[in-house]
């Protein structure tokens, strides 16, 4: 990790998937890429509105870890591939980290 990076600079991208088969193509394409370092897919259950109208449906969601600054690459590639009108694409910074792991997403992220 470089020096002037701080812990800001690294994040976790939440993507919600409604089937599995897509959640891990979109998992393995991002990895693959390199736009994330580690992608954790885990189970949810998923209940909001979408155009007035109340659903509840099984999901799957993903923790993409990635460094921030390939944040558009990785939204470009998320709506390339999600089935989705309007997927869940949301970054959220890491405040803290433990140092080896962080500086492995940097070496994993290019």
């Amino acid at each position: 990790m470089k020096s002037d990076s701080s812990l800001t600079d690294y994040g976790v991208v939440l993507i919600a998937v409604g089937e599995r088969a897509l959640a891990e193509k979109i998992a393995r394409v991002l990895v693959e890429t390199q736009l994330a370092a580690c992608v954790t897919l885990l189970p949810a259950h998923s209940i909001y509105t979408w155009e007035n109208k109340l659903h509840q449906e099984d999901q799957w969601q993903l923790l993409a870890k990635t460094h921030l600054t390939k944040f558009a690459q990785l939204e470009a590639k998320v709506r390339e591939l999600h089935s989705d009108i309007v997927p869940e694409i949301i970054a959220l910074p890491i405040v803290a980290g433990y140092h080896p792991y962080l500086q492995w997403i940097a070496e994993n992220v290019k």
